[in-house]
């Protein structure tokens, strides 16, 4: 199984559930959560990974 290379950049537009949790200062559990009521969920074989864009609109609708 060949390993997913990290390549450093600005502005991502998906990231996987640990990023996630970073950004969203939380446990993996809830961003998993707060990804999926976003409908940011991206599957792409077995990786999973959130939209970015996604979940801050929601965010924003929830902040209104």
């Amino acid at each position: 199984m060949n390993k997913t290379t990290q390549r450093k950049t600005d502005q991502q537009i998906t990231v996987d559930v640990e990023k996630l949790a970073g950004m969203l200062s939380c446990g993996r559990a809830t961003a998993r959560k707060i990804g999926e009521q976003a409908g940011a969920r991206i599957t792409i074989g077995r990786r999973v990974l959130y939209s970015v864009d996604a979940v801050k609109k929601y965010l924003k609708t929830l902040q209104e």
